[in-house]
């Protein structure tokens, strides 16, 4: 074999070896690292943990003793004839809740994550902007229980092992979040001006508790809905499985994520009553002769 030959040889072995390092390195970047997984897998799953706590049905923030206007709804819309299913009317009222909660609470709730330094501000702006007194009680009881809730039950471990970055508050850090939820639940204490509205202090809870931003947005609608759902299970419009039905169908996830995407980008300048209607509802809840409610 001539020299030429050897040299060839030597060139293509290189090529060889330098191929094979290019495909491993290209393996490597593509597949994590042990560690790294873990790491991400702990996270998903601590966030996943938060959330199934705020989505379970026993969260005592009080919502069970609140129709959101639905028996006031259903005493000013009576069947014809009177034994015909009010299950129609139902759906019609779920929608259009909904569409109230979207357009007035969800752009505090998004708010309240994204700025948790705001949260005072955003409290009472909510309160400037929702005229409707029961709507307003209504708000104000839920948002002091998941204040309580957050004091007596979860402030323990989240309030010490909140992360460094905040998923939804990134730039902030999640310690600014804590300190902020803190603060307020300390000048609530002292001061007779803060009402601690339940949109904004949804928004700040759920970013302390590290829950994904799109997460916590569609979990209040789902909450809302629930609570509505409950509601119309007490006042025998539907049995338990119709209602399970209906909280399961494509209908609803449809309906919430489409309200989420509609929202994810509107400022709180822009929020506003959708159904004007919804506030008599609401308000006339309190002139019914008979009532099983609070709202």
């Amino acid at each position: 074999m001539t020299t030429s030959d050897d040299q060839q040889s030597l060139q293509d072995e290189i090529l060889d070896l330098e191929r094979r390092l290019h495909d491993a390195k290209s393996r490597l970047k593509k597949e994590p690292s042990a560690t790294a997984t873990a790491s991400t897998t702990s996270t998903d799953n601590a966030a996943l943990h938060a959330l199934l706590l705020l989505a379970d049905s026993a969260l005592p923030l009080g919502s069970f003793a609140f129709s959101s206007g639905l028996e006031s709804y259903l005493a000013h819309h009576k069947p014809s004839p009177p034994s015909a299913s009010q299950l129609p009317s139902f759906h019609i009222f779920l929608r259009l809740s909904l569409s109230t909660l979207a357009s007035t609470a969800l752009p505090y709730v998004l708010a309240g994550y994204r700025n948790p330094d705001d949260i005072e501000t955003l409290d009472n702006d909510f309160d400037a902007s929702t005229p409707c007194t029961v709507a307003r009680r209504a708000s104000i009881a839920q948002g002091r229980a998941l204040l309580t809730v957050w004091e007596r039950s979860y402030k323990t471990q989240y309030g010490a092992t909140t992360s460094s970055t905040s998923r939804g508050s990134a730039e902030t850090g999640g310690n600014i979040a804590v300190e902020a939820l803190s603060s307020f639940s300390a000048a609530l204490r002292k001061s007779d001006l803060i009402n601690a509205h339940l949109a904004p202090l949804w928004g700040l809870v759920t970013c302390v508790l590290d829950v994904p931003l799109r997460d916590s947005a569609y979990l209040f609608l789902f909450s809302h809905a629930r609570t509505v759902v409950s509601a119309a299970v007490r006042a025998s419009v539907m049995g338990p499985y119709q209602a399970q039905a209906v909280l399961a169908s494509t209908e609803l996830q449809d309906r919430l994520r489409g309200l989420v995407e509609e929202g994810w980008e509107r400022n709180v300048e822009d929020a506003g009553q959708s159904v004007p209607v919804m506030d008599l509802w609401i308000g006339r809840h309190e002139k019914l002769y008979s009532r099983i409610f609070n709202s």
